[in-house]
Protein backbone atom coordinates (compact mmCIF):
# COMPACT_ATOMS: atom_id res chain seq x y z
CA UNK A 1 0.00 0.00 0.00
CA UNK A 2 2.86 2.37 0.81
CA UNK A 3 4.40 1.73 -2.61
CA UNK A 4 1.14 2.70 -4.30
CA UNK A 5 0.88 5.93 -2.29
CA UNK A 6 4.50 6.80 -3.06
CA UNK A 7 3.89 6.10 -6.75
CA UNK A 8 0.84 8.40 -6.69
CA UNK A 9 2.66 11.21 -4.90
CA UNK A 10 5.67 10.88 -7.16
CA UNK A 11 3.67 10.97 -10.40
CA UNK A 12 1.40 13.82 -9.32
CA UNK A 13 4.07 16.19 -8.02
CA UNK A 14 7.61 15.07 -8.75
CA UNK A 15 7.23 13.53 -12.22
CA UNK A 16 4.30 15.69 -13.32
CA UNK A 17 3.58 15.01 -16.98
CA UNK A 18 3.34 18.70 -17.87
CA UNK A 19 6.15 20.22 -15.81
CA UNK A 20 8.64 17.37 -15.66
CA UNK A 21 8.06 15.19 -18.73
CA UNK A 22 6.59 17.95 -20.97
CA UNK A 23 3.81 15.64 -22.19
CA UNK A 24 0.38 17.08 -22.99
CA UNK A 25 1.47 20.66 -23.58
CA UNK A 26 -1.00 21.28 -26.44
CA UNK A 27 -4.18 21.08 -24.32
CA UNK A 28 -2.26 22.61 -21.41
CA UNK A 29 -1.76 25.82 -23.38
CA UNK A 30 -4.95 25.62 -25.44
CA UNK A 31 -7.63 24.92 -22.82
CA UNK A 32 -6.22 26.75 -19.84
CA UNK A 33 -7.85 30.16 -20.22
CA UNK A 34 -10.70 29.42 -17.79
CA UNK A 35 -10.47 27.16 -14.72
CA UNK A 36 -13.86 25.54 -15.40
CA UNK A 37 -12.85 24.52 -18.92
CA UNK A 38 -9.45 23.35 -17.66
CA UNK A 39 -11.14 21.23 -15.00
CA UNK A 40 -13.45 19.71 -17.61
CA UNK A 41 -10.46 18.83 -19.78
CA UNK A 42 -8.74 17.40 -16.71
CA UNK A 43 -11.71 15.15 -15.97
CA UNK A 44 -11.84 13.97 -19.59
CA UNK A 45 -8.10 13.22 -19.60
CA UNK A 46 -8.40 11.47 -16.22
CA UNK A 47 -11.13 9.19 -17.51
CA UNK A 48 -9.30 8.38 -20.74
CA UNK A 49 -5.85 7.98 -19.18
CA UNK A 50 -7.04 5.75 -16.34
CA UNK A 51 -9.16 3.52 -18.54
CA UNK A 52 -6.55 3.37 -21.29
CA UNK A 53 -3.89 2.35 -18.76
CA UNK A 54 -6.05 -0.60 -17.72
CA UNK A 55 -7.06 -1.62 -21.23
CA UNK A 56 -3.60 -1.23 -22.78
CA UNK A 57 -2.06 -3.27 -19.97
CA UNK A 58 -4.56 -6.08 -20.55
CA UNK A 59 -4.20 -6.03 -24.33
CA UNK A 60 -0.41 -5.92 -24.15
CA UNK A 61 -0.05 -8.78 -21.66
CA UNK A 62 -2.94 -10.97 -22.84
CA UNK A 63 -2.75 -10.51 -26.63
CA UNK A 64 0.46 -8.88 -27.83
CA UNK A 65 3.05 -10.62 -25.62
CA UNK A 66 1.70 -14.20 -26.01
CA UNK A 67 1.59 -13.74 -29.80
CA UNK A 68 5.00 -12.03 -29.91
CA UNK A 69 3.46 -8.85 -31.38
CA UNK A 70 4.95 -6.34 -28.93
CA UNK A 71 6.19 -4.20 -31.82
CA UNK A 72 2.53 -3.32 -32.60
CA UNK A 73 2.03 -1.84 -29.13
CA UNK A 74 2.11 1.83 -30.16
CA UNK A 75 -0.40 1.37 -32.98
CA UNK A 76 -2.71 -0.75 -30.82
CA UNK A 77 -2.48 1.74 -27.94
CA UNK A 78 -3.42 4.63 -30.24
CA UNK A 79 -6.46 2.69 -31.49
CA UNK A 80 -7.55 1.95 -27.91
CA UNK A 81 -7.11 5.59 -26.87
CA UNK A 82 -9.00 6.83 -29.95
CA UNK A 83 -11.90 4.51 -29.13
CA UNK A 84 -12.06 5.72 -25.54
CA UNK A 85 -11.96 9.36 -26.65
CA UNK A 86 -14.84 8.71 -29.05
CA UNK A 87 -16.88 7.31 -26.18
CA UNK A 88 -16.23 10.29 -23.93
CA UNK A 89 -16.85 12.71 -26.80
CA UNK A 90 -20.26 11.16 -27.51
CA UNK A 91 -21.11 11.20 -23.79
CA UNK A 92 -20.16 14.88 -23.40
CA UNK A 93 -21.95 15.89 -26.59
CA UNK A 94 -25.16 14.32 -25.30
CA UNK A 95 -25.03 15.07 -21.56
CA UNK A 96 -22.68 18.07 -21.11
CA UNK A 97 -23.03 20.13 -24.32
CA UNK A 98 -21.69 23.34 -22.76
CA UNK A 99 -18.41 21.69 -21.79
CA UNK A 100 -18.32 19.85 -25.11
CA UNK A 101 -18.45 23.12 -27.04
CA UNK A 102 -16.06 24.88 -24.61
CA UNK A 103 -13.41 22.20 -25.14
CA UNK A 104 -13.88 22.45 -28.90
CA UNK A 105 -11.13 20.91 -30.98
CA UNK A 106 -9.09 19.97 -27.90
CA UNK A 107 -11.47 17.15 -26.94
CA UNK A 108 -10.74 15.01 -30.02
CA UNK A 109 -7.08 15.96 -29.64
CA UNK A 110 -6.97 13.83 -26.48
CA UNK A 111 -6.54 10.99 -28.97
CA UNK A 112 -3.19 12.40 -29.99
CA UNK A 113 -2.36 13.77 -26.54
CA UNK A 114 1.11 12.43 -25.96
CA UNK A 115 0.45 12.31 -22.21
CA UNK A 116 -2.18 9.58 -22.64
CA UNK A 117 -0.02 7.52 -24.98
CA UNK A 118 3.02 8.27 -22.83
CA UNK A 119 1.31 6.85 -19.74
CA UNK A 120 0.51 3.60 -21.56
CA UNK A 121 4.05 3.25 -22.90
CA UNK A 122 5.68 4.15 -19.57
CA UNK A 123 3.53 1.51 -17.86
CA UNK A 124 4.89 -1.14 -20.20
CA UNK A 125 8.49 0.10 -20.09
CA UNK A 126 8.45 0.26 -16.28
CA UNK A 127 7.01 -3.28 -16.04
CA UNK A 128 4.26 -2.15 -13.67
CA UNK A 129 1.66 -4.63 -12.46
CA UNK A 130 -1.97 -4.11 -13.44
CA UNK A 131 -2.77 -2.17 -10.26
CA UNK A 132 0.38 -0.07 -10.57
CA UNK A 133 -0.46 0.68 -14.21
CA UNK A 134 -3.94 1.90 -13.35
CA UNK A 135 -2.65 3.91 -10.38
CA UNK A 136 0.11 5.39 -12.54
CA UNK A 137 -2.38 6.39 -15.27
CA UNK A 138 -4.82 7.86 -12.76
CA UNK A 139 -2.09 9.72 -10.87
CA UNK A 140 -0.55 11.09 -14.06
CA UNK A 141 -3.98 12.37 -15.06
CA UNK A 142 -4.52 13.95 -11.63
CA UNK A 143 -1.12 15.63 -11.98
CA UNK A 144 -2.12 16.85 -15.45
CA UNK A 145 -5.40 18.18 -14.05
CA UNK A 146 -3.65 19.88 -11.15
CA UNK A 147 -1.19 21.56 -13.52
CA UNK A 148 -3.80 22.74 -16.01
CA UNK A 149 -6.18 24.07 -13.33
CA UNK A 150 -3.40 25.95 -11.51
CA UNK A 151 -2.22 27.37 -14.82
CA UNK A 152 -5.78 28.39 -15.74
CA UNK A 153 -6.03 30.28 -12.46
CA UNK A 154 -2.75 32.04 -13.19
CA UNK A 155 -3.87 32.92 -16.72
CA UNK A 156 -7.18 34.24 -15.42
CA UNK A 157 -5.32 36.56 -13.05
CA UNK A 158 -2.92 37.59 -15.82
CA UNK A 159 -5.87 38.86 -17.86
CA UNK A 160 -5.92 41.87 -15.51
CA UNK A 161 -2.20 42.52 -15.86
CA UNK A 162 -0.70 44.92 -18.36
CA UNK A 163 2.49 43.26 -19.66
CA UNK A 164 4.65 44.92 -22.30
CA UNK A 165 3.24 44.60 -25.80
CA UNK A 166 5.79 41.96 -26.84
CA UNK A 167 4.72 39.69 -23.97
CA UNK A 168 0.94 39.85 -24.46
CA UNK A 169 -0.88 36.60 -25.16
CA UNK A 170 1.10 33.40 -25.54
CA UNK A 171 4.56 34.76 -24.59
CA UNK A 172 3.50 35.74 -21.07
CA UNK A 173 1.62 32.44 -20.77
CA UNK A 174 4.82 30.57 -21.61
CA UNK A 175 6.75 32.59 -19.03
CA UNK A 176 4.11 31.75 -16.40
CA UNK A 177 4.24 28.06 -17.39
CA UNK A 178 8.01 28.12 -16.99
CA UNK A 179 7.71 29.65 -13.52
CA UNK A 180 5.16 26.98 -12.53
CA UNK A 181 7.49 24.27 -13.85
CA UNK A 182 10.28 25.71 -11.74
CA UNK A 183 8.01 25.67 -8.69
CA UNK A 184 7.13 22.01 -9.29
CA UNK A 185 10.81 21.16 -9.78
CA UNK A 186 11.26 21.94 -6.09
CA UNK A 187 9.71 18.54 -5.36
CA UNK A 188 12.43 16.71 -7.32
CA UNK A 189 14.91 16.57 -4.45
CA UNK A 190 12.49 14.71 -2.15
CA UNK A 191 13.55 11.27 -1.01
CA UNK A 192 11.22 8.55 0.25
CA UNK A 193 13.81 6.07 1.54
Amino acid sequence: MTDILLLMFSVILIENFIFSRFLGCCPFLGVSEKPATALGMGFAVTFVMTLSSAVTYAVYHLILVPNKLEYFSTVVFILIIASLVQLIEMFMHKYIPALYSALGIYLPLITTNCAVLGAALINIRSKFSFIESVVFGFSAAIGFTLAIVIFAGVRERMAFADPPKAFRGLPIALVAAGLLAMAFSGFVGMSFS
